[in-house]
């Protein structure tokens, strides 16, 4: 009790003699204050030099809608691309408020992981550092109709469009194959209206486009298997003139961006083609149970009765799986590969091999190696090592048995998917060029300038892996120094700050405008990865009961 008295009348004290001085104290805060004035808050001025960002819409894809980590949820789309540009834009300008199609979701609803058929809804990847790697939330959401008001939207972003689905009502209609269920929940009249003719009705004043992406990523998510979803050449030219022209048309000026080297982003580069990695002990059964196999090759080689003539010794050498200790190649199926069915029915019927034996040499009629320089999909990580047949434990994927050809892609099938990527690059930045011919209309972002965040990033310029931000280098993956996030596919917010500031610089140089950019300290501010918390479904003691969570995402659900 005295030292509770003690202490009450030493606050009476003080608070008594902070009463009894405040005029001394206010004399001695202005004296200071005279010779040593509180700086002003910098004042952050912009200029839209030729430009009117007054009216701002964002059309594109699951980059510009804020889709990150497997998932279109609350906090990704607050930072999405167009909500990170319009903020920098205002001091130019542009609208006060940037008003976005809200999911009202914490955690999104992850097509690659769910099973709404049998309940199973999932939420977006979070980083579970016990795998490592990347593993949904318990608690999703299905996306549902935008209750908002459609006609005062700025951000034109649906994950997973194709540059034709901007032009067509079908987009927006259930059972068209074009039909996409995050444009249907927020469009103007769903199965009549157009996403860019909902961007138009805007009136706006400046545009940002980017889009091309998924008319060349799908393809290489597919591993190469679906060629139906790799847009022709004609067909993309003749879209992506149509809607920039229709754009420019309309008044406005805009910016548009390029496709970034779909390849060398995590989702390919996280799995190593040479992962596997064995003991001497581990190498030597591998072999030892992979013999006749080997003999089979060889002997085909030696043969030139019938068919076999076609099999040369350098088939057998790209064909043959020896391990070693260390570091091995996965083993896969390449369907570029000549298929020796004919030569494996030729030796049943030579009576070399056993129709029993025949059946068993199925899996490898286009089977090899990889080699240096072709890549795995993330998705591969899941499948490696486990048993195609739980009852047979020699069934072991991407060892024994070769990898199916949607988890890798060959060198042919990357020549191809570059090929694409660039040969859309140029008819954008042709198309930009004739409508630039007469006036500046249109700003070019281009990914692959040695200036470009990518190119930097991801060490195509020579310089290496990693991007220096302020004090820190942060780093082309999906961990917590990363700037993509956990579906290894799409930037994280921080990932995306970086993309903003390669458009401002684009369209200050267009336009002759002042645009602050994103500082390097907001960027360090801004959160990257979120970490499990008890939340995701690795952290589970079982899965949910009578689902299927699938052990094998589907990866190819994702798209920018």
């Amino acid at each position: 009790m005295k030292n509770l008295l003690k202490l009450s009348a030493g606050l009476l004290t003080a608070a008594f003699l902070m009463y009894s001085c405040d005029g001394i104290s206010d004399s001695l805060k202005n004296d200071r204050l005279e010779e040593n004035p509180v700086p002003a808050p910098e004042v952050v001025e912009g200029d839209p030099g030729s430009a009117d960002f007054t009216r701002l819409v964002t059309i594109g894809n699951s980059l510009t809608a804020g889709f990150k980590d497997g998932a279109l949820y609350d906090l990704g789309q607050s930072y999405s691309f167009g909500a990170q540009l319009a903020a920098q834009l205002a001091f130019a300008g542009g609208p006060e408020t940037f008003n976005q199609p809200d999911i009202n979701s914490a955690n999104g609803f992850n097509a690659a992981a769910s099973n709404p058929e049998q309940g199973v809804i999932l939420g977006r990847f979070k980083l579970d550092t016990s795998i490592p790697g990347p593993s949904p939330v318990i608690n999703g959401d299905l996306p549902g109709d935008f209750e908002g008001d459609r006609s005062a939207l700025h951000n034109f972003g649906v994950p997973g469009i194709q540059v034709g689905q901007l032009l067509t009502a079908g987009t927006g209609t259930p059972g068209d194959p074009a039909f996409n269920p995050f444009y249907a929940r927020f469009a103007s009249q769903p199965g009549a209206s157009t996403i860019l003719g909902d961007a138009l009705a805007k009136d706006p004043t400046f545009f940002t486009l980017w889009i091309g992406n998924n008319d060349v990523l799908g393809y290489a998510l597919s591993g190469a298997t679906n060629p139906a979803i790799l847009t022709s050449t004609s067909d993309f030219q003749q879209r992506y003139q149509a809607v920039l022209q229709q754009l420019v048309g309309s008044g406005a000026r805009g910016a548009i961006g390029t496709i970034p080297n779909v390849l060398a982003i995590p989702h390919f580069q996280a799995v190593q083609w040479n992962v596997l990695e064995f003991g001497e002990a581990e190498a030597a059964q591998l072999n030892e149970g992979l013999a006749t196999l080997n003999a089979v090759y060889q002997g085909m080689a030696d043969s030139n009765i019938g068919p076999l003539a076609e099999f040369t010794e350098e088939d057998k050498e790209q064909r043959e799986v020896i391990y070693q200790a260390g570091n091995n190649p996965v083993f896969i199926v390449d369907p570029g590969l000549m298929d020796i069915g004919p030569q494996l029915d030729f030796l049943v019927t030579a009576g070399q091999i056993t129709p029993e034996q025949r059946e068993a040499l199925e899996p490898y009629r286009q089977a090899r190696p990889m080699v240096q320089g072709e890549l795995l999909l993330l998705a591969a990580a899941q499948q490696l090592g486990t048993l195609a047949d739980p009852n047979n434990p020699t069934s072991i994927r991407g060892v024994v048995l070769p990898l199916a050809p949607q988890f890798s892609l060959t060198m042919e099938n990357i020549v191809e998917v570059e090929t694409a990527r660039q040969t859309f690059n140029g008819i954008m930045k042709a198309i930009a060029d004739q409508i630039n011919a007469s006036a500046t209309m249109v700003a070019v972002v281009d990914f692959d300038s040695p200036e470009s965040i990518f190119t930097r990033l991801l060490g195509l310029d020579g310089s290496g892996l990693g991007v220096q931000v302020g004090t820190r280098t942060l780093a082309p993956d999906f961990s917590p120094n990363g700037v993509f996030s956990t579906d290894g596919i799409h930037p994280n917010a921080r990932g995306i700050a970086l993309v903003t500031n390669d458009y401002i610089r684009a369209i200050e140089s267009a336009f002759g405008a002042t645009i602050p950019h994103i500082s390097d300290a907001a960027v360090l501010n801004i959160p990257s990865v979120q970490i499990c918390a008890g939340d995701c479904v690795s952290q589970q003691s079982g899965r949910p009961s009578g689902s299927d969570v699938p052990l094998v995402l589907n990866f190819n659900n994702f798209s920018y």
